[in-house]
């Protein structure tokens, strides 16, 4: 069986890896994200929760060749706000399922997903969730759906730090501290096994 990696690259952009085949999630272009340096990734395939430029610029991500893709992937359509997409538009989350391990992005999520769709998110060995507020649901709209959802790792994104983001959305530690069985990474990349212990997870940009 084959490990399941994961990158974060800063922001909401991951490449997820497993079995040869590499996908990145949500790369931003360059200057669209203050405090971030331009992206330089590499993969098999882009998938793009929507089409701003901090979430949509798959033209930067070089395409590679690649024989097999371990990964099914089903998406949900979602808001990103609370008004049914009438302030910033849809929003989808991407769910991916290879050699046993399911893992959801939720991108730019603005809202409490319907009955119908947690039904779809639950059973996660990986979340990836937005915790900044402002543009998407807040630390603790984001803790609650955690709680809900009950995925083995949970990944925060989308915050401020004191090197990057936007001013206006919140910082990592009013998610982190609600949340119990923290890990900070030393670096910006997990490997998931069936094994791996439940916990939030912290990656750290180099």
């Amino acid at each position: 069986m084959n490990n399941l990696t994961i990158q974060w690259n800063g922001h909401s952009c991951f490449l997820v890896a497993c079995g040869g085949w590499t996908i990145v999630l949500d790369p931003y272009a360059p200057d669209s994200v203050p405090g971030l340096p331009p992206l330089a990734l590499s993969a098999n395939q882009v998938l793009c929760s929507h089409g701003h430029s901090d979430h949509g610029y798959a033209e930067g991500v070089r395409i590679l060749s690649g024989e097999r893709n371990p990964f099914q992937i089903r998406t949900i359509d979602t808001f990103h706000d609370d008004q049914k997409g009438a302030l910033r538009g849809p929003n989808r989350i991407h769910i991916l399922e290879a050699e046993g391990l399911r893992i959801a992005h939720l991108g730019d999520l603005g809202c409490m997903p319907a009955p119908q769709e947690l039904d779809q998110l639950t059973g996660l060995d990986v979340l990836m969730i937005p915790v900044g507020g402002y543009y998407t649901i807040d630390a603790a709209q984001a803790h609650d759906l955690a709680v809900r959802l009950a995925p083995r790792i949970t990944i925060p994104m989308h915050y401020r730090s004191d090197r990057f983001g936007y001013p206006v959305i919140g910082t990592l530690d009013r998610f982190t501290e609600l949340c119990k069985d923290v890990c900070v990474y030393p670096g910006n990349a997990l490997e998931v096994d069936g094994e791996t212990k439940t916990q939030t997870a912290v990656l750290t940009l180099p």
